[in-house]
């Protein structure tokens, strides 16, 4: 698909309030993926982004050597403070370091009225490890993972190696896919995105999404690049935007999987490794 072909969001117009949206997610001091990567997209989708700062990672393209969680109590005082002032017309959720912090987020997010069971929707992006395999996620944690968060989410987007970790599952072809999707549905999500980019065996990146009676299959051209880092929070943030703005989830997958695919195509190398995908190609293509 051309770029040019993108039915692109719209933009907020000179002096009028925008929609808001939320991320509960880390930062990434590379600037890469977290919530670096999710106001990227926010702003270039016309969007006013607000954070929650659940930690602070010490990262560049090679890796994450530290990070530091933020105490769960703080995360939900900035969720409260900016949902009962500013509002939100959509969240999501990225790296959440720790089973307190998770079981914060989500009762929050109940109060809030934020969740599969609410009118604001809530995409959960379960980042469990860094795309270089530093974990970010404490073993501990899966539980709060499976029994509180995902039972909240109106569409959970795992990696293939988050899908292990959550369900146990190995997928490694469509039928596998099935059965991860039936399986993060059983945990109570709405709709299940089960992200295919990591199955190399095709030239295409397939991603499948299900809400147990629907079943919607994506894909897109595998772009040869190996400047990908924060592409599962890009993805995760297109949808949220796109639900914000009042896309159905199918369209709301459908438009991100365009918007990421773009991103990649447009990657660029920053450091001695992973270079960043690149929302900034909205830019490029409107000068």
């Amino acid at each position: 698909m051309s770029h040019n072909s993108i039915p692109l969001l719209p933009t907020a117009r000179i002096g009028a309030t925008p929609i808001r949206v939320m991320t509960v997610a880390g930062s990434d001091s590379g600037g890469g993926a977290g919530i670096q990567a999710d106001m990227r997209t926010f702003a270039l989708l016309g969007l006013h982004a607000c954070v929650a700062v659940t930690a602070v990672t010490v990262q560049n393209t090679v890796g994450v050597s530290d990070f530091v969680a933020i105490d769960p109590e703080i995360v939900a005082a900035q969720m409260t403070s900016v949902v009962t002032d500013i509002g939100v017309n959509a969240a999501k959720t990225g790296m959440l370091a720790s089973g307190a912090i998770i079981e914060s987020v989500a009762h929050t997010a109940d109060d809030l009225g934020i969740g599969r069971d609410h009118d604001t929707p809530l995409v959960v992006d379960p980042v469990a490890a860094s795309m270089h395999g530093d974990p970010l996620l404490a073993a501990e944690a899966f539980d709060a993972l499976r029994t509180k968060l995902i039972p909240r989410a109106t569409v959970v987007t795992p990696n293939l190696d988050e899908v292990r970790l959550i369900t146990g599952i190995e997928v490694n072809d469509p039928a596998s896919q099935h059965d991860a999707a039936r399986a993060l549905l059983d945990l109570g999500a709405r709709w299940a995105l089960v992200k295919g980019g990591h199955l190399r065996s095709s030239q295409y990146s397939p991603d499948l999404l299900s809400d147990g009676s629907e079943q919607h299959e994506f894909t897109a051209e595998r772009i040869a690049t190996g400047h990908d880092h924060g592409a599962g929070d890009t993805l995760a943030a297109a949808i949220t935007a796109a639900l914000a703005h009042g896309f159905s989830v199918p369209d709301a997958v459908r438009f991100a999987k365009s918007w990421v695919t773009e991103g990649l195509r447009w990657a660029y190398p920053l450091g001695a490794g992973h270079g960043p995908v690149n929302p900034l190609w909205r830019v490029s293509e409107a000068e």
